[in-house]
């Protein structure tokens, strides 16, 4: 994440409201449409923290403009408990 003066810091039912949107949502969101699709209103620049946090934390990838959701806990999950190596 960039290093910014915030004003306002997310909280963790913002951080979930938005990766709630991004997983629901039936087809990729461009970013402001993620944003003025949300259930409650945000902030932009806490809007776009969030975005660097999910991105950072591999949850999502922005492609094209687009947000796509990629993160997969049972995919993990069934790798974490085999004898494969990750890396």
């Amino acid at each position: 994440m960039q290093k910014q003066q915030m004003i306002h810091y997310p909280r963790l039912d913002t951080v979930l409201m938005v990766e709630d949107a991004i997983r629901d949502a039936k087809e990729y969101p461009s970013k402001r449409q993620l944003w003025l699709s949300l259930k409650r209103k945000v902030m932009y620049q806490t809007f776009n923290v969030i975005i660097s946090y999910l991105e950072d934390s591999g949850k999502i990838l922005q492609k094209n403009g687009k947000i796509i959701w990629i993160w997969n806990p049972g995919l993990v999950k069934k790798y974490s408990n085999s004898n494969l190596v990750l890396k």
